[in-house]
């Protein structure tokens, strides 16, 4: 009896396949509804370039869960990208957390990125309040079980935050690693990291945490850095300074081209050192707008960001 086969170009190549890294976009829930058109068009432009994943962001407390929703079926139902939605873990409770991720399956939802998030001054948790990423994760992994058989004996992706710099609420950086060695034994499958502006802070992140016995993927969290209020505004929430010389530049640039060709031009590098060090990818953090995401990617070597041809492993 003969047995049809099917012939895989992987399969006739003789040099290694290399895989592309890993690339993502954070978006954020548009805040009207004149913002959500423009969002949409980011949305397109951002879809050319095939990314793996966007994520979709949430407010502590899912007080903006409408918004949510909206970017989130769009994403679904008019683009091929696939939704990574942020849950927090502060503010809801365990009731609540656990309607939203049925809500959020139930729509097709296959990833999701767990979150304490940002604790507001003065908050006291509530009875039925889960106070880290480590139980939402554990909760997600419950859902998921209960629903094997609707998702087809699939699983869901479940993401979470890693620290390159010390957490501002943490004791010392060993304690993160220790963090995330615990989100991955609940049953992590990768890490976003927060911001940074220098290549060694993430290798040393690499090596701390391999150290530690973490096999998660650590994708480096990267930020187009054109704009210098908007990086003296994350260096207020995060605590991690941009460089001053980067700020410097930045400042004295007689228009707005030379601007972001500083910029450009500062997190090209950042991200070829990441990569060139072993990242498995690049999540850029968009704040909603193309351009400048876009830049990031067309002075990198575009080829990784496609599948080779013909047997071509350059």
């Amino acid at each position: 009896m003969s047995v049809a086969t099917t012939t895989l170009p992987e399969l006739e190549r003789t040099a290694p396949v290399r895989h592309r890294p890993a690339l993502s976009y954070e978006l954020f829930p548009a805040r009207s509804d004149v913002s959500f058109e423009r969002l949409r068009e980011t949305i397109t432009q951002l879809e050319a370039t095939a990314p793996d994943y966007v994520s979709v962001t949430s407010r502590t407390g899912h007080g903006n869960l409408g918004r949510v929703l909206e970017l989130t079926e769009h994403v679904l139902a008019e683009t091929s990208l696939r939704p990574l939605v942020h849950l927090t873990s502060i503010g809801s409770t365990r009731a609540q957390l656990t309607t939203i991720i049925h809500a959020l399956l139930d729509r097709g939802v296959r990833g999701l990125l767990a979150l304490r998030g940002d604790q507001p001054d003065g908050h006291r948790l509530e009875d039925d309040e889960i106070p880290f990423a480590r139980p939402l994760i554990e909760l997600i992994r419950d859902i998921e079980r209960e629903r094997t058989a609707g998702l087809a004996g699939g699983r869901v992706s479940v993401g979470v935050a890693a620290y390159p710099h010390r957490h501002p609420e943490s004791p010392t950086i060993s304690h993160d690693t220790e963090v995330l060695v615990a989100k991955e034994r609940a049953g992590a499958d990768f890490a976003i990291t927060q911001v940074f502006f220098d290549p060694d802070v993430y290798t040393r992140c690499l090596d701390r945490s391999h150290a530690a016995g973490v096999r998660l993927p650590l994708v480096p969290g990267l930020v187009p850095a054109t704009n210098p209020r908007r990086l003296q505004r994350l260096a207020a929430m995060s605590g991690v300074e941009p460089p001053r010389e980067l700020l410097h530049q930045l400042e004295l640039a007689a228009e707005e081209t030379e601007r972001r060709r500083i910029g450009i031009r500062f997190t090209v590098d950042l991200a070829r050192r990441v990569l060139d060090a072993g990242a498995p990818g690049l999540h850029l953090f968009t704040f909603n707008q193309h351009a400048e995401a876009l830049d990031v990617l067309d002075h990198l070597d575009l080829d990784r960001w496609s599948t080779t041809s013909q047997g071509d492993a350059r």
